[in-house]
């Protein structure tokens, strides 16, 4: 609807300290978009026909040590996750989220919006699990929470010298499975996020966590991870973008209009709604890229990301910012 007649407002921020970022369904190759590129519900319209899907392949491996599989045909995050399952014969639900060129539970590498043609897919399953009374003392635990488009939230980064980081026993990597008993599974990042934000200070509350299956080398990993084992970063030019709605197409990388307009589009995020995520900027630049004024863009972004529920103001600046960078403005 226009701006500023009935568009919701800003809601107060989920988060301070820490971060959220949004759920995807589908994916991009650069890229893969969705599953960690295009922000969509998790029930969304039936996958589209077959012989409407690009015919790529793709090398998989499980990340804690397998064989290596060839998938093909998958439009989605989930679609994916079920491919992955019929290679290795496992249950998509175990797999909890994939890396791209690593077997390491790598954040800089994890599965996006962007999946090279040439890029190697490691997927990570889930290990044990863990059970963790951990008392809040500060206002932010210094989490940063993401998901995988297919219903797990979890743990992206931790903050150093945070209240998290000084329990050893949670990773980088540890699927959220309930806080205090309320069982997680299917909800999106930012209602984890709110869950943590909202738990009174000054006491104790339990967290139930799964941790990816590690392979021996990858015992004790605390942060991040390190860049890929001896597996060739992929260098094609090419992208496939999953989408939840509609046919998988392949595309070019972005251009620079793009990556400047991303840019600056992630920049605003920050700013306004305390998260960083240049795949939700991408998204909202693919938005805006044909709109005439900002009504439209405005009309757009309810339809496609609604439950961001952004501001009139923040809208504003993103279609400004798209608008500087398709006439060259830094």
């Amino acid at each position: 609807m226009p701006l500023g007649l009935g568009r919701r407002k800003k809601a107060t921020p989920l988060v301070e300290n820490e971060e959220a970022e949004p759920v995807r369904a589908g994916l991009t190759v650069a890229g893969l978009e969705g599953g960690a590129g295009d922000v969509d519900s998790l029930q969304g319209l039936p996958p589209p026909p077959a012989n409407l899907r690009p015919r790529l392949v793709f090398h998989t491996q499980l990340a804690h040590g397998s064989p290596t599989g060839r998938i093909e045909g998958f439009s989605n995050v989930r679609e994916l996750y079920a491919k992955i399952g019929q290679a290795f014969g496992i249950p998509p639900t175990e797999v909890m989220f994939c890396t791209l060129n690593t077997h390491k539970v790598d954040m800089e590498k994890l599965l996006g919006g962007q999946i090279g043609l040439e890029d190697f897919i490691f997927a990570h399953v889930k290990g044990q699990r863990k059970e963790v009374d951990v008392f809040k003392g500060e206002d932010a635990l210094g989490l940063t929470i993401t998901d995988n488009g297919a219903g797990y939230a979890f743990i992206k980064r931790i903050r150093e010298g945070s209240i998290i980081d000084r329990i050893q026993v949670i990773n980088v990597g540890d699927m959220i499975e309930s806080i205090n008993g309320h069982v997680l599974i299917g909800c999106r990042h930012y209602e984890v996020a709110k869950m943590l934000k909202e738990l009174p200070k000054g006491r104790d509350f339990c967290l139930k966590l799964v941790e990816p299956l590690k392979a021996f080398d990858m015992i004790g990993q605390r942060g991040a991870g390190r860049s890929a084992s001896g597996v060739q970063m992929g260098t094609g030019r090419g992208t496939l973008r999953l989408r939840a709605k509609g046919p998988a197409t392949v595309q070019e990388l972005p251009s620079a209009f793009e990556e400047k307009a991303i840019e600056k589009v992630d920049d605003l995020l920050e700013n306004y709604m305390g998260i960083r995520d240049s795949e939700l900027a991408a998204s909202m630049v693919e938005l805006g890229r044909d709109k005439r004024n900002p009504d439209e863009f405005a009309e757009a972004l309810d339809e496609s990301l609604g439950d961001f529920a952004f501001p009139d103001e923040f809208v504003f600046d993103v279609w400004g910012a798209i608008g500087d960078a398709k006439v060259g403005r830094v």
